[in-house]
């Protein structure tokens, strides 16, 4: 085999090609001794020196490696039956394979361990070699093997994966070293451990060899929770079989089932003494519980599926029993095991309507110290000095709340204020406070001892309360609450009593427990408290201007800079709010007046630059920031006594962060995405109100039309006045413009940086294009009125043309008629005339009295039908004149009209007579 050309090859390109150290030379002559000596004690000698001459020099590990494999591997194949030589070629092996000390090493030298592994798993066949070792009856050839397999494993992972994977029975036998004796177990689970980790398919053959038996077998020949730290390799082991798994958390849960890993979390004996082994294993058991609860990987297609079985199937095995147990009823265990029961309990509740009844049916206690267990969870709320169990039972009532309006609406109906005591007891002095009342008596903590961080703590809970439930929001609006001091002060709501911690928050000083690293989060807190509060809720917002300091404190605040950014724009959102749901047409109380005092105040450029100091804040971008996966718990990851008694906070601090890291896990990716809507909605409804006038006019066309019974001259002044009301609103309009241009001038002086300068001149050009579309729009609309007007008034002119021709026409017609009639009767005078001589006067008729009937008779007709004819000129000579006075009004030079008119009729009439003519 080429096994040590090749080594020498790296090791000529580190040393030079003729290396000729003492080690060198040392180590060949012991080669040679172990593979060319005659006498088995010489080489049994000469193995035992190698071993000691590896395991001690760096640069004796570079030299094994470049002529001993050969040697070693050949010793491993050929002389199993010399089980010395065996144990000394793999005690060597091991050797050569481990770093040596740091500290001992010089930081020039190669790393020989790594480079060694990396040639030995090169080739398969030595770690099919090395698995077969595990067959064999000696013990310390089956311990030394699995230490190899350990150090091959730590140095190169996936050759070796590959390797075992390749390996016929591979699996197997390390699986069968887990029944083997106690050292070698430990060293064949420890190696499992270290396999399993990413690779999918040796966990899927792991499994189906048994391992659930075999790890739940060996916790509890350990003594469960109270083992060393052979527990909690086995639940290492668990926790890597099952973390993306889902198919295999269905095997667990129906095979064995979750009694097993559920027994762990059972406390035994009595004094309950917690060690940090103990501790350990209890967070892994814990672990292992949350990866059930959550069924799989988020990419897993049965996730959701099999994450209800799991969480139904839990609850169903007592596991809330055993959860409330040990993180609430025993306050006496670390608070990193409380804080992970906490979480494990939200998430067994969370969108599961099923558990969520079981957990709000829970009672703890015993005797006459009982209470619901949602009530003690608050108290220790309420209570403890931990920051972090704080947040983690705060977990438990988000996720119990969240979309469960049952669950809010039988909260609040024990929002029932309490009488103030004599004396102010600590809440644990009195069992029978109702959820609601100890909720309310926390808020009001702070009213007696100056000490907000029980009353913020309490606000948080009240926001999960009413999230998202207007009835809730309104229930608590009426909440009226007495001042501590009754001779001293007069009742006030609670959301006004909220909004009075807010502003004394800001000007205490930091003496509460949250002035950890000098960050404070309770005005934060109560914030989101009042945003959640007023979302969708005018009530809420009505309540708030009520009272004029409300708004004159929220100004202020937002424009503070001593403030941090998370303040300053949760803040901005409150004061927005107060604008999109503000249903009050209350003077100085509507959308309109807090608008402008928000211009007034610090123009709007400033107020929505808030927003985007606040989104890129650390707080909110570390919340929309996909979760980072919990490190798992190992022998190389486990805590330190000090870390064990309370999480470190400090983790998650950020040297350019204003605000408590704590807010992190408060401030949740649904409320930053209620913020985030919120600000897209306040941003378009403060444009529209800012951009259109406080009184509306609106231009609606009848209204330009001349009413019933109204003179020319009313009407006339009437659109005088329109008009002059519209030129009062453009003017007012032009002038917000100049404003908003002066804002804008005036803030680009003062921004920071360039991306601020344009964000703020978007926004303000949107404000002033909004604006002027507006103007547009309405000048718009007046002129299409007044066009509309002029075409009709134009139609009405020419229907009255027709007509005044038509009637002209009629009278040219009578008037040839009564010629013609003049022509007929001059003829029969002459007819009779000439028979009056001829013949017998007798014969004839009175053809004088015919003529005179005849006469009278067209006479008649005529003077009616020239009646008719004078009664319609009269009127429309009327409509004439009106049209004329209404035509002068639009600028229309009527006699030219008329001219235009006559000169058309006249041509005409000559028209019509040649044709008469002709």
């Amino acid at each position: 085999m080429d096994l040590a050309s090749r080594y020498k090859g790296v090791v000529g390109l580190v040393f030079g090609d003729n290396p000729s150290s003492n080690e060198d030379s040392y180590i060949q002559r012991l080669l040679d001794r172990i593979s060319n000596g005659t006498l088995p004690d010489d080489r049994r000698n000469a193995i035992v020196e190698l071993q000691s001459v590896v395991a001690e020099s760096n640069a004796a590990q570079l030299a094994f490696g470049g002529s001993g494999f050969p040697v070693i591997v050949g010793i491993l194949k050929d002389q199993r039956d010399d089980v010395e030589m065996v144990r000394g070629a793999l005690e060597t092996l091991l050797g050569a394979l481990t770093p040596i000390d740091h500290a001992r090493a010089q930081k020039t030298e190669v790393h020989a361990a790594l480079m060694n592994s990396d040639l030995l798993s090169r080739e398969a066949e030595n770690i099919t070699l090395l698995l077969s070792l595990l067959e064999e009856e000696d013990f310390y050839v089956r311990y030394y093997t699995l230490q190899i397999l350990t150090a091959l494993l730590m140095n190169s992972q996936n050759r070796l994966q590959e390797a075992i994977l390749t390996t016929p029975r591979g699996i197997t036998r390390l699986m069968d070293m887990l029944m083997d004796r106690e050292v070698i177990r430990n060293e064949a689970l420890l190696l499992l451990t270290h396999l399993t980790r990413e690779a999918e398919e040796i966990q899927k053959i792991v499994v189906f060899e048994g391992a659930f038996e075999k790890i739940f077998s060996i916790i509890k020949e350990e003594g469960g929770s109270d083992g060393d730290v052979v527990v909690q390799d086995c639940l290492e082991l668990l926790n890597n079989l099952l973390r993306s798994s889902s198919s295999n958390q269905i095997l667990l849960r129906e095979t064995m089932g979750f009694e097993p890993i559920i027994s762990v979390l059972k406390l035994r004996g009595i004094t309950y003494k917690f060690t940090q082994q103990k501790t350990v294993n209890l967070l892994s058991a814990l672990e292992t519980i949350n990866m059930l609860i959550m069924g799989g990987a988020a990419t897993d297609p049965g996730k959701d599926s099999n994450k209800l079985a799991n969480r139904t199937v839990l609850v169903q095995k007592k596991l809330l029993d055993h959860l409330l147990m040990l993180g609430v009823e025993s306050q006496w265990a670390p608070v990193a095991v409380r804080c992970m029961t906490f979480k494990c309990i939200g998430d067994l509740v969370d969108g599961h309507p099923k558990n969520r009844d079981i957990l709000a049916s829970k009672v703890l206690g015993e005797d006459r110290q009982v209470e619901p267990a949602l009530n003690s969870i608050l108290r220790i709320i309420l209570q403890t000095s931990s920051i972090q169990e704080f947040v983690a039972a705060d977990y438990v009532f988000k996720t119990f709340c969240e979309k469960n309006r049952e669950g809010q609406t039988m909260l609040a109906s024990t929002l029932i204020p309490q009488p103030h005591p004599n004396t102010r007891g600590p809440l644990e002095d009195d069992v029978n406070l109702s959820f609601g009342s100890m909720l309310l008596r926390g808020i009001c903590s702070g009213e007696t001892d100056g000490d907000l961080e029980t009353c913020c703590r309490a606000a948080s809970i009240l926001s999960h309360i009413l999230k998202d439930n207007i009835q809730c929001k309104e229930k608590a609006l009426k909440i009226v609450l007495e001042s501590h001091v009754p001779s001293m002060g007069t009742p006030e709501t609670l959301f006004q009593r909220i909004v009075r911690y807010l502003a004394v928050a800001s000007s205490m000083k930091s003496k509460d427990k949250s002035s950890t690293m000098g960050k404070s989060y309770i005005q934060q807190i109560i914030l989101k408290l009042l945003v959640t509060w007023t979302v969708d809720c005018p009530a809420a917002v009505q309540c708030f201007l009520d009272s004029r300091h409300h708004l004159t404190y929220l100004l202020e605040l937002v424009a503070n800079p001593a403030a941090t950014v998370c303040i300053r724009g949760l803040a901005s959102i409150l004061l927005g709010e107060c604008v999109i749901y503000n249903k009050s047409n209350e003077n100085g109380k509507d959308a309109f007046a807090v608008v402008d005092a928000v211009s007034q105040k610090m123009g709007l450029t400033t107020y929505f630059s808030k927003f985007e100091e606040m989104q890129s804040s650390f707080i909110f971008s570390s919340s929309e920031a996909p979760p980072q996966g919990h490190k798992p718990l190992s022998r190389t990851a486990t805590p330190s006594e000090a870390e064990i008694e309370d999480v470190d906070v400090a983790n998650a601090m950020d040297k350019g962060n204003e605000d408590h890291p704590m807010l992190i896990s408060l401030f949740d990716p649904s409320f930053t995405g209620l913020v985030k809507s919120l600000e897209g909605k306040i941003r378009e409804r403060i444009v529209d109100v800012y951009s259109r006038p406080k009184s509306e006019v609106a231009v609606v066309p009848a209204d330009l039309e001349q009413r019933s019974g109204e003179n020319e001259k009313a009407y006339i002044n009437r659109l005088k006045a329109f008009i002059e009301k519209q030129c009062s609103e453009i003017q007012n309009l032009l002038a917000r413009n100049a404003a908003l241009a002066e804002d804008l001038a005036s803030s680009g002086k003062n921004e920071e940086s360039q991306g601020s300068v344009q964000r703020s001149s978007t926004v303000m050009e949107k404000v002033q294009m909004e604006s002027i579309r507006r103007e547009l729009q309405e000048a718009s609309q007046r002129l299409e009125t007044v066009k509309a007007e002029k075409t009709k008034l134009e139609s009405e002119a020419s229907d009255y043309k027709n007509m005044a021709a038509k009637l002209e026409s009629d009278l040219k017609g009578l008037s040839d008629a009564y010629n013609s009639l003049e022509q007929a009767n001059y003829h029969l005078e002459k007819e009779v005339k000439s028979l009056k001589g001829g013949e017998d006067p007798m014969e004839f008729p009175d053809i004088e009295a015919i003529k005179e009937e005849v006469r009278k008779e067209a006479q008649k007709e005529s003077e009616d039908e020239l009646n008719d004819l004078l009664v319609c000129l009269g009127q429309e000579e009327s409509k004439v004149e009106k049209l004329t006075a209404k035509l002068m009004e639009l600028g229309v030079d009527v006699d030219k009209l008329l001219e235009d008119i006559g000169d058309e009729s006249e041509a005409q009439v000559e028209s019509d007579e040649e044709e008469d003519d002709h």
